[in-house]
């Protein structure tokens, strides 16, 4: 363990005589840049950085000029040498470090603006290269922020563009010095923006199939909640849900809209090339499901599945929501409706009610984040459950283990209940027919209780479950989960297999006539 200097207590406010700038994001640059010129801050910069400064009539001492020292390697060594680390590490406090910047004649470098080339952004793409990714790690950025953070009592760090008009506020307010808060809460910023800069290197060479054994997840606060699942626990959003979705209209979101809305995205992200599709969710769970020629036809088909539970609940549809649709929804209270696109007029039309969320989100964006889940002690990760292939080649993996074989409607069927059933909370129970959910059993201790609230709900309905298919996201352990769907009127069935008593649950489908399908591949959700 390194010990401390036995020195003076730092000042609590540290004038700003000299000022490297040498950002990636520009933006507000030659505005701050002739802030502190205003204030008689000699401003040091490199490359682009130097260029826009200059370009806005401000006067600019290159960082090869202090060095003595051209920039090498095509920009890649810059402002890795000891005048400049010098000037950012000497502890004004310390009399060995101001004599030694003397001796060797180093300017102290009172305030650092850096930010980072955008290494997440530039790898986004599943395809991006090696050779693109190692271009876009920064070096010397991370070095002078960890730098000037490390030395905060005395030197101020800015990573965050937002942050130029405070900063140059409070400079104007204070003779051209910053204060202690100040500098460590910029601090603080560095450090967390460093971090989060090298957890993304870190997640690009994990998703390159290196080996991950120590979980690093750094991600800004983009949001304040209200609160979590409940009113007595305090909950935030971190990360960048911009690429997925934006909100249209309505209040803030929630945590649990936040929870619904992410399961919605998934579960529509299945019938992504369809026909009209609409899903009604509540806690996460879908209560309906329906397809059709239009997706009027489509958010009927779904509400006649369960016409409780939708209430408050959350609706997403897989093509631009149009006004009949729209008109539809509207009949009860609907907390989100989510779309890819709204048609003329359905914007003004259900903005009328102020308390509902209209989100559209975006089809393009592909979900490359983990699975990670709070266990006692730790956490867990896991891949994202996929989502599952298109029709062709999923018929093409799956295997008829009975003696009669789905007709194309039954495979049409089994197709769509099997979709829905990876997105309902294990056990889990989807009855379909005709391209419609019909009943839905989710989150149950065994598969027959599933299965009994699933008709249950359907007979509320009125629905008839004769020669409608069955689909569980597990195996049926017993063939009596299979005889009841028979016995509730399905007629097909398909479940991932793997049971000891197969060979039971196979004999009894046969037996009453029933096709089944076993795919290899289970969907627990827990």
């Amino acid at each position: 363990m390194i010990q401390t200097k036995d020195l003076p207590a730092p000042a609590d406010r540290y004038p700003v005589r000299r000022a490297l700038l040498s950002v990636f994001d520009k933006s507000g640059l030659p505005e701050f840049g002739r802030a502190l010129h205003e204030q008689g801050v000699e401003l040091l910069s490199t490359g682009g950085s130097a260029r826009t400064l200059r370009e806005a009539g401000l006067p600019v001492r290159d960082v090869s000029e202090v060095t003595g020292f051209p920039e090498i390697l095509n920009g890649r060594v810059k402002t890795l040498h000891p005048l400049i680390h010098g000037g950012l590490l000497s502890r004004r406090n310390d009399p060995e470090d101001q004599s030694t910047l003397t001796e060797h004649g180093i300017p102290p470098i009172d305030l650092v603006v850096v930010n980072l080339y955008p290494f997440g952004k530039a790898t986004a793409d599943p395809d991006t290269s090696d050779a693109t990714a190692i271009e876009n790690i920064d070096i010397g950025g991370p070095t002078m922020i960890r730098a000037a953070a490390k030395n905060f009592f005395f030197v101020g760090v800015v990573t965050d563009p937002g942050d130029y008009a405070s900063i140059a506020q409070e400079m104007s307010l204070h003779g051209g010095s910053l204060g202690a808060a100040t500098r460590r809460r910029l601090a603080h910023k560095a450090f967390s923006h460093t971090a989060a800069y090298d957890s993304a290197i870190d997640g690009y060479f994990a998703r390159a199939g290196e080996s991950q054994d120590t979980l690093r997840v750094s991600e800004p606060m983009s949001a304040s909640l209200r609160y979590g699942e409940n009113p007595h626990q305090q909950a935030g959003l971190y990360g960048d849900t911009a690429p997925y979705f934006d909100k249209l209209h309505g209040k803030d979101l929630s945590f649990n809209n936040i929870l619904d809305l992410s399961g919605a995205l998934r579960l529509i992200r299945e019938f992504e090339g369809a026909p009209p599709t609409c899903a009604i969710l509540k806690h996460t769970n879908p209560c309906g499901v329906g397809t059709g020629d239009n997706l009027e036809t489509a958010y009927q088909r779904a509400f006649s599945t369960d016409r409780q539970s939708p209430f408050g609940g959350i609706v997403i549809v897989n093509r631009e929501l149009d006004l009949p649709t729209a008109e539809a929804i509207n009949k009860i209270f609907t907390e989100i409706i989510i779309a890819p696109a709204f048609g003329d007029g359905v914007l003004e039309f259900l903005q009328a009610k102020k308390n509902r969320r209209l989100i559209r989100y975006r089809p393009e964006a592909t979900e490359t984040a983990r699975d990670i889940r709070s266990v006692v002690g730790g956490f867990l990760i896991q891949d994202v459950d996929p989502v599952l292939p298109p029709t062709p080649i999923l018929r093409g993996r799956v295997r008829v283990v009975t003696k009669r074989q789905p007709t194309e409607q039954e495979w049409a069927d089994l197709d769509f209940a099997w979709r829905v059933a990876k997105h309902v909370k294990s056990n889990a129970i989807v009855y379909a027919r005709g391209g419609a959910t019909i009943g839905i059993g989710a989150g149950q201790m065994s598969r027959i209780d599933a299965s009994e609230i699933a008709v249950s709900k359907g007979a509320k309905s009125e629905l008839e479950f004769t020669g409608s298919v069955v689909a569980s996201d597990a195996f049926f352990p017993f063939a009596d989960g299979l005889v009841e769907a028979a016995e509730a009127g399905a007629c097909a069935a398909i479940q991932p297999g793997g049971s000891v008593r197969d060979q039971e649950v196979i004999d009894a489908a046969d037996e009453r006539g029933i096709a089944m399908v076993f795919t290899g591949q289970r969907h627990f959700r827990h």
